[in-house]
């Protein structure tokens, strides 16, 4: 594809798909294992390969929702967008000219049609109120159109199936009408949508139902689509009883997270949207809360996403490492099985529910195909650590570590090299293993696939840093010994990998060792993650920092996944040239940590401009690589997630990476502010209610021309607040 493709539309840009959206502006719900994806209207057209729909476990419950008048004309849409706290998604209508004849019936402007949609459980709940605001009386016609298609996720995304499950006749009884599907993993999905107040005639796929309002009168309609899979399903309510429960539940959400404000209103748009949508991702486990990894494709745990997540997170919720930890510790591997991909102590890289998953048409039903998760659990479980104390719990998981630990030595080095590696095992799987998972992702620098036993830098830089967290947690298990050998093992490994990865050349290290240990010379994204984790030198960061925000990595709005000096770049290309908030975040924690905070901040600044740009201010998966242009936006990638959950944490790590911020809650609490900078948009900030332990502060931050000053404004319990200047 060429940059001719792109099409240009005001501000924005656009590539072309073939699963190309009918309104670029869609609107998610969620709760729990249920989302939904609407148009700005309310309403859902799943044509072609468009993700609209309503979704329970990773299977498309209703295809199509339609509310139109019974000429087949839509109203007038006159605003769309969701309750600043996600739960609700609200839309204003107004009624378009209706004649009898030659004869005016209803002005247009006169009628209007508000829609309020919510998901609570494994329901979606709606609420039509039509008021008439016109002289006369009038009587509005209307039909909704329905339709479920109990498509897997991975149908939706483009998947051909040899064969189908079947599709049973629609029943009606009364207001209610099921569309039911028996899949070929024998389970029975069933879409229950009850009308109250409509009085509808209901055929196979319309209801039709008629709305008369006398001058200044206003009717409500009520709608409840509710999701059933194999006879089991939560009951359901009153729209208005499922509205407050989704509120009360949201409210005490934010209640466990520290509350940021500042001095600039766009970026606290930004600060604010992002914690609302970390909150609509995290749903409930046995285990704890989970960041699900996106909406529409990803909307299941997976590993590393929630991982990266959870660290980014874990200064301002730690409750979200814990869930986190906990529900993989529960999930990882205890055998060897090639087909998923799994060995004992491996952590997992996504699960799913969907019926080409429980049938194994696709791998992914509980599939461990990752290189990273493994290592980067045990780094998380090393900072929560840190941050929290918290003892008891580290050691409820300790056979978890010590497992993950065993995996890294008895599998991670395929050859026994020294390095770390992934080989796929199942060709229905990914065959590339690290977080840039597409087939062309790893490659030489004359632009050919790298093959064999693949080693990536950052995965020697994760369990580099993993290596060094277990040590801290093995000495406070009064293990020194133990301890000790780990140590020596991340140095030596420091000093291997410093060795054979580094390119003078490039002023970066290598993307990957293939499986005959030739460096794959390619500047990539991917180095700012061995800065993140420590094992490069002092002098090889100062050269990455350098490489990294050159011109050919950064494009204005971040950097990119691979440099545009690359044989394979692509700026809409998914890996190879877009930008992803979260690597971004990544990278500015590793800059932060070797001393280059300007150099975070300017990433910060980047996608905070780019923020001003998004819909809703609402950070995508990634978009596109191109050149930041004055007066426009990034450019969209049409397929990225948003929400995705890594890509909401990115304002708060970067926000850590420019403050130098560090909790420690061992031996004593204490919060460390190392050189803290800010940008020049951003005056000051406050931190409140940021809790470590029993103790809770709340922090005011100012920036001067040449500083920046850190006050503490209310302190509770004993806690040590440290600026390093």
């Amino acid at each position: 594809m060429s940059t001719d493709d792109v099409i240009h539309i005001g501000k924005h840009s656009y590539v072309p798909t073939t699963s190309s959206r009918l309104d670029d502006r869609t609107r998610v719900l969620k709760h729990g294992n249920t989302f939904a994806v609407f148009d700005r209207y309310g309403d859902i057209h799943a044509l072609g390969h468009s993700e609209q729909g309503i979704y329970h476990e990773d299977t498309r419950f209703l295809s199509q929702l339609d509310l139109r008048l019974a000429d087949g004309r839509r109203p007038v849409l006159l605003n769309s967008t969701l309750k600043q706290d996600n739960s609700l998604l609200t839309v204003d209508l107004t009624i378009p000219e209706i004649y009898e004849g030659d004869n005016l019936v209803v002005r247009l402007d006169t009628v209007h049609v508000f829609r309020a949609k919510l998901i609570y459980k494994e329901a979606c709940y709606e609420h039509i109120r039509l008021c008439n605001y016109g002289g006369t009386a009038v009587n509005i016609p209307f039909t909704l159109s329905f339709d479920a298609d109990f498509a897997d996720i991975f149908e939706v995304r483009g998947n051909k199936r040899d064969a189908r499950g079947n599709c049973l006749p629609v029943e009606v009884h009364e207001q209610t009408i099921t569309l039911s599907y028996v899949g070929l993993d024998n389970i029975s999905r069933r879409t229950h949508i009850s009308l109250e107040n409509a009085n509808a005639r209901i055929t196979d796929s319309k209801a039709h139902f008629e709305v008369a309002l006398t001058p200044g009168e206003d009717k409500d309609i009520y709608l409840c689509i509710q999701c059933e899979a194999n006879q089991s399903t939560a009951s359901t309510t009153h729209y208005l009883d499922a509205l407050n429960k989704i509120s009360d539940e949201l409210k005490s959400s934010r209640e466990s997270h520290c509350e940021i404000s500042t001095s600039n209103e766009q970026f606290n748009d930004w600060l604010n949207r992002s914690q609302v949508d970390l909150n609509l991702l995290l749903s409930d486990t046995p285990h704890g809360p989970y960041p699900f990894a996106g909406v529409p494709w990803f909307s299941t745990p997976f590993g590393r996403d929630g991982l990266i997540t959870a660290l980014h997170s874990l200064w301002i919720n730690p409750g979200i490492s814990r869930g986190v930890l906990a529900y993989l510790a529960a999930n990882q591997a205890t055998e060897t099985d090639p087909l998923r991909e799994a060995e004992p102590g491996k952590i997992l890289h996504e699960t799913r529910g969907g019926e080409m998953s429980t049938l194994g048409e696709v791998p992914f039903a509980q599939y461990y195909g990752t290189i990273d998760a493994t290592p980067l659990f045990i780094v998380l479980a090393g900072a929560y650590y840190q941050h929290t104390g918290d003892r008891a719990f580290i050691e409820s998981i300790w056979q978890n570590i010590e497992a993950a630990l065993a995996w890294i030595d008895d599998y991670g080095d395929k050859d026994g090299d020294g390095f770390y590696e992934y080989a796929s095992q199942n060709e229905k799987g990914l065959s590339q293993q690290g977080w840039k998972d597409s087939d062309d992702s790893i490659f030489h620098a004359n632009g050919n696939a790298a093959t064999g036993a693949i080693a990536l830098c950052e995965v020697q830089a994760y369990v580099y840093d993993a290596w060094r967290c277990a040590a801290k947690l093995y000495l406070m298990l009064g293990q020194p010994k133990k301890s000790t050998a780990l140590e020596e093992k991340a140095t030596t490994l420091k000093k291997h990998f410093n060795q054979a990865f580094w390119c003078e050349e490039l002023g970066t290290y290598a993307l990957a060792l293939d499986g005959e240990k030739r460096p794959c010379w390619v500047c990539s994204s991917n180095a700012g993650h061995v800065l993140f984790s420590g094992i490069a030198t002092r002098r090889h960061a100062r050269r990455v920092v350098e490489t990294l925000m050159n011109d050919a990595s950064y494009s204005g709005w971040g950097v990119r996944t691979i440099a545009t000096t690359e044989k394979r770049y692509n700026p809409m290309s998914y890996h190879n040239g877009a930008v992803w908030p979260h690597d971004n975040a990544m990278i500015a924690l590793g800059f932060a940590r070797y001393g280059y905070r300007k150099a975070a901040a300017k990433i910060m600044t980047g996608l905070f401009e780019a923020s001003l740009f998004l819909d809703l201010q609402r950070m995508p998966e990634l978009f596109c690589g191109f050149l930041k242009r004055k007066g426009e936006g990034p450019t969209l990638y049409p397929l990225a997630c948003a929400p995705q959950a890594w890509s909401s944490t990115v304002v708060f790590a970067l926000l850590q990476a420019c403050l130098g911020l560090e909790i420690h809650n061992t031996p004593h609490p204490q919060i460390i502010f190392c050189h803290p900078f800010l940008p020049p948009w951003l005056d000051n900030l406050e931190i409140k209610n940021l809790n470590i332990g029993q103790a809770s502060v709340d922090i005011a931050i100012q920036r001067y021309d040449n500083d920046v000053g850190v006050n503490v404004i209310r302190r509770e319990g004993s806690i040590k607040v440290t600026v390093v200047k």
